[in-house]
């Protein structure tokens, strides 16, 4: 197991985001570090990977922007989640990450007082990364979909799709998130 984060966004993440797999576009699959995208960069994704992909950005914007505007200052970037979207997520400066690597939860990876808030996407892959030994912190189920780590502030959540993510969905999870501040 790598000690580097392996993924899009900024290297001062506030949220960092885990999923099981990364676009299947050639320069993302020979990917080895942290990389923030561009401007333009989420739209080339989901015009060459489709919906899914589309998906996953739009919910995870969708989270950012329904975030406390008193903790966190996502919604305050822009006036959309869609303008939030293609102007700031995973870019540089934006404390965002889309990791394709398993969750270091390490003293040396929390890079604020309170912590880098971690989102393992998926009921499956998070049992994958337990199973494996990957991922060592006990979880408190809530419901067959949301389990949670309050010392480690690790949430795992539905994948980012809009049937799986609802938006009352959503919400849920941003309280959760909102419980560790």
């Amino acid at each position: 197991m790598s000690d580097q984060d392996l993924g899009f966004g900024a290297d001062d993440y506030q949220i960092a985001v885990y999923i099981a797999n990364r676009p299947p576009i050639y320069e993302y699959q020979q990917l080895a570090q942290l990389t923030a995208l561009t401007s333009g960069e989420i739209a080339h994704i989901g015009q060459h990977c489709g919906n899914g992909w589309r998906k996953v950005f739009n919910v995870y914007a969708k989270l950012l922007y329904a975030l406390d505007k008193q903790q966190f200052n996502f919604a305050k970037l822009a006036p959309t989640w869609q303008q939030y979207r293609d102007s700031f997520l995973l870019q540089p400066y934006s404390n965002t990450a889309l990791l394709f690597s398993a969750p270091i939860l390490s003293a040396k990876k929390q890079r604020s007082n309170k912590g880098v808030i971690h989102i393992i996407m998926g009921k499956i892959y998070a049992k994958s990364l337990i199973n494996n030994k990957i991922l060592t912190v006990e979880l408190n189920w809530l419901d067959h979909e949301f389990a949670i780590n309050q010392e480690q502030q690790v949430i795992v959540c539905p994948y980012f799709d809009y049937r799986q993510l609802s938006n009352a969905k959503i919400d849920k999870l941003a309280g959760l998130i909102a419980s560790f501040h």
